[in-house]
């Protein structure tokens, strides 16, 4: 402690008084000294230090009784925080959702899909159907109950109330991978089929169905494409080829989503959805979504579902004539082999022949086989196009009308 620094204890010892004749001073100063603190002018006399006066003794009992009101003060206050801050605050307003939004069309929607189970020598599958009128009948994908109708094995269909019932198969068309089922229950509720004719690029799109079964699974994008031409194949032992004139879109569409719908802003559905596009297989060695899905225009599902229901089979429409598979394009070139050219015809009686080359369908242009073969699966029986040939350094044209396959 220095020289400066006083406790309360201490006290200063008073300067001896002068003895002389009574005199009033002033306050005694002393001048700074080289122990002076240094924020103290040099030039300012250091005042004279006064007593500290001992502060007032607290009795025991004094103390004893203070603790026990501050004590009591503390736990009251420390209740009312703790009850405050266990209170949760909480939101009695009500979110509105307009109709027309994703939750909206969810909530009309998703009723009416199914999730479709299954079995078969193989072993098991899962895909989706929805149901197109009130009396059970349910759309969905040749594919996913192939393997069962060839074996005769089971296939059950689960609702979104999760009641299951067991399936019949009323028909199936291996060329545009549909097929129709039917189960004992009335009053089933059908969705609205849209026009796929009038959909844009860009449309908004919801996808619903069973992925890696996962029943009620929504997801949404937009149409990416029309007209793409896709080809998937068939567990048969012909084995046929499926071809799709199809509406591509990035809603997220995985194994288990085939044979479910693809809706539109309204809620009708304007496809079924049925194949991917993959860079390779997961985990569990399916393929997985990248954001391209495939998915069978309404307007052709309701033709083959009309005749699948009213005679348990289907038809499409032919030119009448056989491809060859190993040309590379440009075009598609009629296949130089016996009965190529189906006698009488449409391509017989518009004098097409073995090694012409077709390069174009109503204008619009044929790449590789297989666009030719979408393109005229696409339209209806009884209508009539016109194909741009070439014949040697030759082109032209001619007009068919499609007929029916057998």
């Amino acid at each position: 402690m220095s020289e400066e620094e006083l406790t309360p204890d201490q006290t200063p010892t008073p300067e001896t008084p002068v003895t002389e004749a009574p005199v009033t001073e002033a306050p005694v100063t002393e001048a700074p000294s080289i122990n002076t603190p240094w924020w103290i002018s040099e030039s300012q006399p250091v005042p004279t230090a006064f007593p500290v006066r001992k502060p007032a003794t607290i009795t025991w009992y004094m103390a004893l009784a203070m603790s026990l009101l501050a004590g009591l003060v503390g736990a009251l206050l420390g209740r009312s925080a703790f009850v405050g801050s266990n209170e949760l605050v909480t939101v009695n307003h009500t979110v509105e959702r307009a109709p027309n939004s994703i939750a909206g069309i969810a909530a009309r929607v998703s009723p009416s899909v199914v999730e479709i189970d299954s079995e078969s020598r193989a072993g098991s599958d899962t895909g989706s159907g929805f149901f197109i009128n009130s009396n059970g009948y349910i759309m969905t994908n040749n594919h996913v109950v192939e393997g069962a109708a060839l074996t005769s094995g089971k296939i059950t269909v689960k609702l979104s109330n999760n009641h299951i019932y067991p399936a019949t198969v009323i028909g199936r068309d291996t060329s545009y991978d549909l097929a129709v089922l039917k189960i004992k229950l009335k009053n089933t509720p059908a969705l609205q089929l849209g026009d796929s004719s009038k959909v844009e690029v860009g449309d908004a799109v919801i996808a619903i169905g069973s992925p890696l079964g996962l029943q009620g699974t929504v997801t949404s994008g937009i149409v990416s494409a029309k007209n793409r031409p896709v080809t998937t194949s068939s567990d048969n032992t012909s084995g046929e080829t499926s071809y799709i004139d199809a509406l591509q879109t990035d809603a997220a569409v995985n194994p288990g989503n085939s044979g479910g719908p693809l809706v539109d802003a309204s809620g009708a559905v304007i496809g079924v959805n049925s194949a991917i596009a993959s860079l390779g297989q997961n985990a569990s060695g399916q393929p997985g979504s990248i954001g391209l899905g495939f998915a069978i225009p309404v307007n052709q599902a309701k033709k083959t579902a009309d005749q699948l229901i009213k005679g348990g089979h289907s038809t499409y429409p032919i030119v009448g004539l056989s491809l060859d598979s190993a040309f590379t394009g440009p075009g598609a070139r009629i296949a130089d082999i016996p009965q190529a050219i189906l006698p009488g015809g449409p391509a017989q009686k518009a004098g097409l022949r073995a090694g012409d080359v077709i390069i174009a369908i109503d204008g619009q242009p044929v790449s590789v086989p297989d666009d030719m073969i979408v393109a005229i699966r696409s339209r209806s029986v009884g209508d009539s196009v016109t194909l741009t040939y070439q014949r040697g350094p030759k082109t032209s044209k001619v007009t068919v009308t499609l007929i029916a396959s057998k």
